[in-house]
């Protein structure tokens, strides 16, 4: 099966140069997570991968995800007892807000909370290399 991914050499490039093999699921999967901005789950992935490929499992997409995560491709987002979400790795840190009722992630642009955190790293005495922030909010 020619997925979207399979035609776009920019993406089978991302997977080359990380030193991963390019095969059909993960060039599914890595088309999934860079056209979404709503932080799939491991199922939401699969659900989406089997309309592209109906040989992915969900095993394939655990394993497609640690790999990933492992070559630095992707960021997992583990929210208390609420099943891992994945985003592409950013090109920039940003933080996010999960709402505690319903579950909605949402990113937070702009550098207010990175510069609040360089400062108190600083007065430390530590310089930050990375950093991700989940703020956990109710609407009110």
């Amino acid at each position: 099966m020619v997925t979207a991914l399979e035609n776009d050499p920019d993406y089978r490039q991302l997977l080359r140069d990380a030193g991963l093999r390019v095969t059909p699921q993960r060039a599914s999967i890595v088309t999934i997570l860079s056209e979404t901005d709503d932080h799939p789950n491991v199922e939401d992935l699969y659900e989406k991968a089997r309309a592209l490929d109906d040989t992915v499992s969900v095993a394939t997409v655990y394993r497609t995800m640690s790999v990933l995560e492992n070559a630095g491709l992707v960021r997992k987002l583990v929210m208390d007892d609420a099943p891992a979400r994945y985003e592409m790795m950013p090109h920039t840190d940003h933080d996010h807000l999960v709402d505690v009722d319903s579950g909605d992630l949402v990113e937070i642009p702009g550098t207010e909370i990175a510069e609040l955190m360089g400062r108190v790293a600083a007065e430390l005495g530590y310089q930050i290399v990375s950093h991700h922030t989940v703020i956990r909010a109710r609407k009110t």
